[in-house]
């Protein structure tokens, strides 16, 4: 009996490196098989979809404990520390660090923050009850723009409790109970969800490689949690290319014109989607491609501006991606 079982796990961990090599590591530049356009084998395209589904799935249950109630910070939910928390910001200031280069703090120096499941357009907050308690929402009333911050990104959401709390470039602002002293930052990186607001709204934040972000995840007010790129742009995928191996199926100029390869990306600067499952994909013309869960990503001509899902649906095809890179059919 023990070695029957030992046979089957020794088959099981076989399929596993098969399926590895498929898809690639960091970068699947390896061989030329890698850079042909796709010819649709109805059996990739199975195998394609049994390993999506095991690894979305695998994603799911790894980001169970995420949003914010991951954090492991000291003093979860002692709303009163800090003193300010409770109170209007007042005058906005911009704060340097060495970690999180420029982000913003009230005018008591405690850090402010942002919340990557609330949506900017429009402003919406999705932090409420005990999450509200955890990540205080900054009041809109009495609060001005200090140097380094336009007046004109600053604005107000009405919560669901009918108050209205302060947003920064549409982003809802918070502060965190965790933080007990001015110039705390012990809220950056809580869930992979909460960030040091920026002064242009954006997530502040140096990760181990340096540089803004390159990929994270917005919740869109008609798809839900998807996949952006560091400007806030949509990321797609394109049915008719493969995952297992890696190929593309968008390689003529029409094609290229309308869908963007988004340019390899660098795994310390990702926020909120599993850094492990991004990987690179070297196309026919040399270029590095980024590709999530083995599948290629792109963006969308179409799309003009932050927030835009123009390429979501067209032609059947070209899906944007949910935060576990699963495409988004609705």
């Amino acid at each position: 009996m023990e070695k029957r079982r030992q046979i089957a796990f020794a088959g099981v961990s076989a399929a596993m490196v098969m399926l590895t090599a498929a898809c690639g590591s960091n970068d699947t530049s390896a061989g030329s098989a890698n850079v042909q356009p796709v010819g649709g084998s109805s059996q990739t395209a199975s195998a394609g979809a049994s390993a999506s589904a095991g690894a979305g799935a695998a994603a799911a249950g790894a980001g169970a404990t995420g949003g914010y109630g991951s954090d492991t910070g000291a003093a979860a939910g002692s709303g009163e520390a800090g003193g300010s928390k409770t109170g209007a910001a007042k005058e906005l200031a911009v704060k340097s660090d060495a970690k999180l280069g420029k982000f913003v703090s009230d005018s008591a120096g405690m850090t402010l923050y942002r919340f990557d499941e609330d949506t900017p357009k429009p402003a919406k907050s999705n932090c409420n009850d005990a999450c509200a308690t955890k990540w205080p929402p900054v009041p809109a009333d009495d609060a001005t723009a200090g140097a380094g911050i336009d007046s004109k990104k600053l604005g107000k959401v009405k919560r669901s409790d009918g108050s209205e709390q302060l947003t920064l470039e549409g982003w809802p602002v918070y502060r965190y109970a965790g933080d007990t002293k001015a110039g705390d930052t012990k809220g950056q990186g809580v869930g992979g969800t909460w960030n040091a607001l920026a002064p242009d709204g954006k997530p502040a934040g140096k990760k181990a490689g340096g540089g803004a972000l390159e990929l994270m995840v917005n919740n869109n007010a008609d798809l839900g949690k998807i996949m952006v790129n560091g400007e806030g742009m949509t990321v797609y995928r394109f049915d008719k290319d493969s995952a297992w191996p890696m190929k593309t199926a968008c390689v003529d100029a029409a094609c290229l014109d309308k869908w963007k390869p988004v340019k390899a990306i660098d795994t310390t600067k990702v926020s909120g989607v599993d850094a492990s499952k991004v990987t690179s994909f070297t196309r026919p013309d040399g270029t590095k491609q980024a590709a999530f869960d083995c599948w290629l990503l792109y963006t969308f001509a179409g799309d003009k501006k932050p927030g835009d899902t123009n390429g979501q649906g067209v032609k059947g095809t070209w899906f944007a991606l949910d935060d576990k890179g699963k495409k988004v059919t609705q």
